[in-house]
């Protein structure tokens, strides 16, 4: 399954990590996880494109983690559009294949 945390401070989402595999199908060749990897993805390119700083990231094979640096408040209200966007395409994934994909929420 995998398991993807969106972390949040209050009301921020301030960043995301992604960990395991569906294990519907071999690697390469599950449709579920490529869903995930293409909505995670898309996110942290569009922080690395529309933030001032780019955001804290690492991946590696069935890991992905993405935290953001210290914004201002223009660069937050950009992450927040981006951010909240991918949890919804991850919640809706869940929704649909809920025994391959698993959204948790986190709070500090």
């Amino acid at each position: 399954m995998v398991q993807i945390k969106v972390m949040y401070d209050g009301g921020t989402i301030i960043g995301f990590r992604v960990q395991g595999h569906a294990g519907y199908e071999t690697s390469g060749n599950d449709i579920y996880c490529s869903g995930v990897s293409a909505i995670t993805g898309t996110a942290l390119i569009g922080l690395q494109k529309h933030l001032s700083q780019p955001p804290y990231y690492e991946v590696r094979d069935g890991w992905m983690e993405c935290r953001l640096p210290d914004l201002d408040a223009k660069d937050i209200d950009k992450a927040q559009i981006i951010l909240s966007t991918m949890e919804a395409g991850l919640v809706s994934l869940q929704d649909n294949y809920p025994q391959y994909i698993k959204v948790l929420i986190g709070r500090l």
